[in-house]
């Protein structure tokens, strides 16, 4: 398994095996290979398509009842509602069974920790599979309000207030919730490494939990096929397809625990 590693992962599975506590911050990359796009990538959302960004921005989507009515015939389209936990997923849920991975801190919306098993789950961006009123807080899951959409209602208001729905996800223009925030820079400040997984590292403030992990004395290891700006302060970065890489890492890191 070591050769099939390489140098830098083999490297990279000793610090696993070593490490007291390690948190893991995902991004888009690990849900690629299970059928979710990524955003920025050369195939992503938003490369292929910029408008779309749009549809993401609070502002536009409060002020324009148009980019709601896209927005909810998109979400009815989201690959998350028939997407499958893939090898990168579960290879995180081993590490956590064997008390290697402490807590997992990610910027996707679309709940495949969890069906995967992890159960130390910090939702950054929030999750798809809730819907929120702007207004009054109220939650309703996606799925009955994506049958009033089904329906014929193009804009579903919410039904205790009148107010404006929305994904229960974070959008441009919109503050991270303080305490999601707060315990994921606890998670960050109190590990020993850190692993960086599919994620571009460009967005703040999910980026910089790495600068709140390497200050705490943390290593940093990036796992991504594209260059990230963190790469040039990272103890290693592997740009290895993270679904043959990650269940590499958890066979050996488990594999000595166990011996």
């Amino acid at each position: 398994m070591s050769d099939q590693l390489g140098e830098q992962g083999s490297r990279v599975s000793a610090w696993l095996r070593a490490a007291k506590a390690v948190t893991v911050l995902t991004g888009a990359g690990i849900s690629t290979d299970s059928g979710i796009p990524d955003f920025r990538g050369p195939n992503g959302v938003w490369t292929r398509d910029p408008s779309a960004e749009r549809l993401s921005t609070l502002q536009d989507y409060l002020a324009d009842p148009l980019v709601r009515v896209e927005s909810w015939r998109r979400r009815r389209e989201h690959p998350a509602w028939t997407a499958s936990p893939n090898a990168g997923h579960e290879a995180l849920v081993r590490l956590e069974d064997a008390g290697i991975v402490r807590a997992i801190i990610t910027q996707n919306i679309d709940g495949l920790h969890q069906r995967a098993g992890s159960r130390q789950v910090i939702e950054i961006h929030g999750t798809v599979w809730w819907a929120v009123c702007v207004s009054c807080d109220l939650r309703t899951p996606m799925r009955e309000v994506l049958a009033r959409v089904e329906a014929g209602d193009a804009d579903p208001l919410c039904p205790h207030c009148g107010g404006i729905q929305k994904s229960a996800t974070i959008s441009f223009g919109q503050a991270l919730d303080r305490q999601v925030l707060a315990a994921a820079e606890r998670a960050a400040a109190g590990c020993d490494l850190m692993l960086a997984v599919g994620t571009s590292l460009q967005v703040h403030p999910a980026a910089g939990l790495c600068d709140v992990a390497r200050r705490c004395g943390a290593r940093l290891v990036v796992v991504n096929a594209q260059p990230t700006p963190y790469d040039e302060v990272a103890s290693a970065v592997l740009p290895e397809p993270i679904g043959e890489v990650l269940p590499r890492l958890a066979d050996a890191a488990t594999r000595q625990e166990a011996g």
